[in-house]
């Protein structure tokens, strides 16, 4: 079984800056660089044939290449902490219409289509019971920006868990044109 997703990864100058804001919270699970992206669709397991005709899907998309910037912060709150930290991205319009393309394309493979509703963000931190309080961090960070910066790929992701956390192994790079 191939545990996927479909992603953008943010460009080298982008995730300089999210490095260098992810401190400051005890206990967090701050994302490394090879983990900061942007889902725009979570697969699940799936046996090999269906990985492959996932590729083949994916390379049959076309859109634009776009900008987007860093724009503020966020959690995502189940219970009194929080279970993550992001920083979101815009415009948003421009990455939910590349979403519903990929969501598509993925239901004509026989993929039920996305149950969920699409926030684009990006993970920075993982938290749990034990994590400290992530107020001074919303406060500091509310304000991020970053100059619009070029997103001109979607990757397909294969994730593998370990005893570290997850680990993510890109398996096919699609061009946006």
């Amino acid at each position: 079984m191939h545990r996927l997703f479909v992603a953008l990864r943010p460009p080298a100058a982008m995730r300089r800056i999210l490095l260098d804001i992810m401190h400051g919270i005890d206990g967090a699970r701050w994302q490394d660089e090879d983990q900061l992206h942007i889902t725009l669709r979570y697969i699940g397991e799936v046996e090999r044939p269906v990985a492959e005709d996932i590729a083949v899907a994916l390379q049959a998309i076309r859109a634009p290449a776009f900008d987007l910037s860093l724009s503020g912060v966020g959690r995502f709150d189940t219970g009194a902490r929080g279970r993550a930290l992001w920083a979101g991205v815009a415009p948003q319009d421009t990455v939910a219409a590349l979403h519903r393309k990929v969501d598509h394309a993925l239901v004509r493979v026989g993929l039920p289509p996305e149950g969920r509703a699409f926030l684009p963000h990006i993970t920075v931190a993982r938290l749990n019971r034990g994590s400290g309080p992530v107020e001074g961090f919303l406060a500091a960070q509310a304000a991020l920006r970053s100059p619009p910066m070029r997103f001109d790929h979607v990757t397909l992701y294969e994730s593998h868990l370990g005893s570290d956390g997850a680990w993510y192994e890109p398996i096919v790079r699609c061009p946006l044109r």
